[in-house]
């Protein structure tokens, strides 16, 4: 197989990995509404539980993700984790923090008891979907670092990632933020429309409604914020003679034209994730459980698609603004032909995978929950 092929086939795989990530961060945004849901120690539990079925799912994906990266494009792994360290350090401490939670959480004689642990719980929820769109934002917008000619990264900044998010000077910094809180009021509209899909109680679901509306509107602002400025900022391209990399006007707006098929899957996606949204508020309590089926292959359309925008049609996917020369492509961050060869038999087990989560998701989710379930159920988180 053509090492180019090779080199984009991976990154579609990163792209589908990553659009996963994203839907199945509907645990994190589920999270930071228990307490807002759930009025009565019963009706909390109950979301703990629902949500708390699913958080392997999302884990699990994160790891893949990063895993992937690391075997398909170390040069991109070894840079971004290394140099943007902090970044990627509490999005893990996060994670973990997530996981002790659940373990713990109703233990008997825990150190900090079921609150601290739901405080834990929230801390997760806010700070992994607003780091990770703020990192993935840096695809489009750039990053401080260097690369010598042996290959070794180096970090322009002394914050190490914080920079990206905190420095007002630089307009992309605004448009990195846009992306994190996007993405973190996108997994609030996912986590409502989850329990739509899996909990069978009233005043819950009214209020699931009404929460869903609430974090739908900040969700558009900000995603449409950061979808027309990077649409109208100067991109980073390379020039396939040369690899040189340089400054394109409307960049990505081209990429979005001149690849037809990304721009139709995109909007398509744009579409369905509106259609779920309005599905969900405006039908019966039957027609909402099916929503998020709708809003999350929606989710993974638009940000596959825009893994595509940043690094398809000769475009540097993490692009450096100290030193433009040193920004990645799929061309010159990949791993070698042989390895790529190699893990291509390997990613022919991905629809076997699938086919496993698909089963254990329907396992877990074959009735949904209600009081009596609690009551009865002798592993409650």
């Amino acid at each position: 197989m053509d090492f180019t092929i090779l080199q984009h086939y991976w990154f579609i795989i990163i792209a589908l990995l990553g659009a996963l990530l994203v839907f199945l961060l509907f645990v994190q945004g589920g999270q930071t509404l228990i307490k807002q849901l759930g009025k009565t120690e019963q009706e909390t539990t109950m979301l703990v539980n629902t949500f708390g079925r699913k958080w392997e799912f999302t884990f699990t994906t994160l790891v893949t993700f990063g895993g992937a990266f690391f075997a398909s494009f170390p040069l991109f792994y070894s840079t971004s984790f290394g140099g943007a360290y902090w970044v990627w350090f509490i999005i893990l401490v996060a994670f973990v923090v997530q996981a002790v939670s659940y373990e713990y959480r109703s233990k008997s004689q825990n150190l900090l008891g079921k609150k601290g642990f739901d405080a834990l719980l929230f801390f997760n929820g806010l700070i992994a979907p607003v780091f990770l769109g703020t990192a993935v934002a840096t695809f489009f917008t750039g990053s401080p670092f260097h690369i010598s000619n042996m290959n070794m990264s180096y970090w322009d900044n002394s914050l190490h990632g914080l920079e990206l998010a905190i420095d007002f000077t630089r307009f992309e910094t605004f448009i990195n933020l846009s992306l994190g809180l996007a993405v973190f009021f996108l997994s609030r509209v996912l986590g409502n429309l989850y329990v739509f899909n899996t909990i069978n109680h009233d005043e819950i679901v009214k209020r699931a409604r009404k929460s869903l509306l609430i974090n739908s509107l900040p969700f558009l602002f900000f995603f449409l914020f950061f979808l027309v400025s990077i649409l109208l900022i100067d991109g980073f391209a390379l020039n396939p003679q040369t690899k040189e990399v340089f400054m394109e006007p409307y960049k990505y707006l081209n990429n979005l034209v001149e690849m037809p098929l990304v721009a139709t899957l995109f909007l398509l996606g744009v579409v369905l994730v509106l259609w779920g949204i309005i599905r969900a508020y405006f039908n019966t309590a039957k027609c909402a459980t099916k929503a998020i089926w709708f809003t999350g292959v929606g989710t993974v359309l638009v940000v596959m698609n825009l893994f595509f925008v940043a690094g398809f049609n000769n475009t540097a996917f993490y692009p450096s603004f100290t030193d433009i020369q040193s920004s990645l492509t799929i061309y010159n961050a990949s791993s070698s032909k042989y390895t790529l060869v190699a893990m291509s038999y390997v990613s022919l087990m991905v629809p076997f995978v699938l086919a496993y989560i698909w089963y254990a998701w329907k396992s877990i989710n074959n009735k949904r929950i209600d009081q009596q379930e609690m009551d009865s159920e002798s592993h409650v988180y």
